[in-house]
């Protein structure tokens, strides 16, 4: 049995993003964290919109992961996280950065001071 063949038409992503081909803000990259408010009530919101608030509020997820779930393609979720952000529904925040890791000789200086000391 073959799975049902699923609909990858031009004219969902141009319906759900009401015509735009770009965020109001810019500042979306695939790693992205999308923090989701739980005090915001869900009404007035698209579909798309709503299931994106129901994902994220389950805690942090990327762009990427969002945009997978919903099955949506990144532009699209990109314009949609941009109207959420302008209407105080999710906040983002770049994932952390790498710790950068210690010298190795600064680490044997400290255990070499301890030793002493005992």
């Amino acid at each position: 049995m073959t799975p049902p063949k699923r609909d990858n038409g031009l004219v969902r992503p141009y319906v759900v993003t009401a015509g735009r081909a770009f965020p109001t803000r810019n500042t979306f990259d695939l790693v992205t964290l999308v923090i989701a408010a739980h005090d915001l009530s869900l009404s007035g919101l698209g579909p798309e919109k709503r299931r994106l608030m129901v994902l994220c509020r389950g805690g942090s997820l990327s762009v990427a992961e969002v945009a997978a779930h919903l099955v949506l393609p990144v532009s699209v979720t990109k314009v949609l996280l941009g109207d959420l952000v302008d209407s105080g529904h999710i906040t983002t925040r770049s994932p952390a950065l790498p710790v950068e890791r210690p010298d190795v000789q600064l680490l044997k200086e400290v255990l070499d001071g301890l030793r002493a000391l005992a």
